[in-house]
């Protein structure tokens, strides 16, 4: 991957302001406080849907006065196909290890229980494979990235990413199991300086997580 490695200092780059991120944390909040009134009763799958639509919408608000530099302050940029195949690799090898830690944290197990009801592979996959790691590799190595790496440089970005991303699955064994997911993502991020082969990686694993918790969970 050396050769298609691109420096944070390249001329293109531009780093994610910090108004950027007051604005993202605004728009949660507001958008939050409206979609409550609209959950109550609703089952798990429609509040992650709304959870995560609610992050989409206050990413692309946060970002759209940057107008045409917010795609490469986000790392939407391209990056090669070894990365792609070297994070998902990685990503098996991470998940089967962490698996024989014999830890299975609560959200796991409703998605579990989820995705044994009937006719509920499908949304499922759609949004906990596509839309949640779009929505997370957004937050956490596109706009909290980029805004730590413009001021302290990319391994800054990379640890600080890494441990806010599994803080943010709450759950102590959750986050036990996502941490080392989280330093690849970011390790992804930092030697292509894209957000692509993390995406990518991202999405293969919740993918694989979806589909094993279907046909192979208890």
């Amino acid at each position: 991957m050396a050769s298609e490695y691109k420096p944070l200092i390249e001329k293109d780059y531009r780093p994610i302001p910090g108004w950027a991120l007051l604005l993202f944390v605004a728009a949660v909040a507001v958008l939050s406080f409206l979609g409550l009134q609209f959950l109550a009763g609703q089952g798990v799958l429609t509040i992650l849907v709304t959870f995560y639509a609610i992050g989409l919408c206050a990413v692309l608000l946060a970002v759209a006065p940057l107008g045409r530099a917010a795609a490469p302050a986000l790392g939407l940029r391209p990056s090669g196909w070894r990365p792609v195949v070297f994070g998902m690799i990685g990503t098996i090898v991470l998940s089967v290890g962490v698996s024989q830690l014999g830890i299975e944290p609560k959200a796991m197990k409703e998605v579990t229980d989820m995705m044994h009801q009937t006719g509920m592979l499908a949304p499922g996959l759609i949004a906990l494979a596509f839309l949640a790691p779009v929505v997370e590799e957004l937050v956490f190595r596109g706009l909290l990235y980029g805004w730590v790496a413009g001021r302290w440089g990319t391994v800054a970005a990379w640890i600080v990413s890494s441990i806010t991303f599994a803080l943010a699955h709450y759950e102590p064994a959750h986050i036990l199991l996502v941490l080392p997911l989280g330093i690849l993502f970011g390790y992804l991020r930092r030697r292509t300086d894209s957000l692509l082969p993390s995406l990518a990686a991202h999405i293969f694993n919740n993918g694989f997580a979806v589909l094993a918790a279907a046909y192979l969970g208890s």
